[in-house]
């Protein structure tokens, strides 16, 4: 299930980036927090293989460079997923130093319910802004046979 809930996510946030790279309108706040997701992705992928993450929490990226790191953040996730199994235990630090063990599937769970929360309020900024996203709802890939 989370290879699955890994191919939505990726189907998902490139909808998302689909509309970043379609408006010419800058929405500061919403390539925040996709940025954000971004950040969040590469750092949970980076600690179960056991490396420094090169982007910091909220750090900010222009909107041009978000299908290259998705890429590059999606290469290493679906590595991971080949090669290590879901039941082993990583020890990794958090944001503030703290040590923690996780199995990666948990890893990977937090992860992936942490960009649909995120993508869930970009949704919202960009209807608030009059800009009218495609779907990115799980069942609606399922009923169109995308997963």
């Amino acid at each position: 299930m989370i290879e699955e809930f890994i191919a939505y996510t990726k189907l998902a946030d490139t909808k998302v980036m689909d509309v970043f790279s379609s408006i010419d309108k800058n929405l500061p706040d919403a390539e925040r927090l996709f940025s954000h997701i971004l950040n969040a992705q590469h750092i949970w992928a980076n600690r179960i293989v056991g490396l420094k993450p090169v982007f910091e929490v909220w750090q900010e990226h222009d909107k041009h460079n978000f299908q290259a790191i998705s890429k590059d953040n999606f290469a290493l996730i679906e590595s991971c997923l080949d090669n290590l199994s879901l039941e082993t235990l990583v020890l990794y630090y958090d944001s503030r130093g703290n040590e923690h063990k996780n199995t990666i599937g948990i890893m990977f769970m937090q992860m992936l319910n942490h960009s649909t929360y995120h993508r869930g309020q970009i949704v919202s900024m960009l209807k608030a802004a009059g800009i009218e996203p495609s779907a990115t709802d799980y069942i609606l890939f399922k009923r169109n046979n995308l997963l």
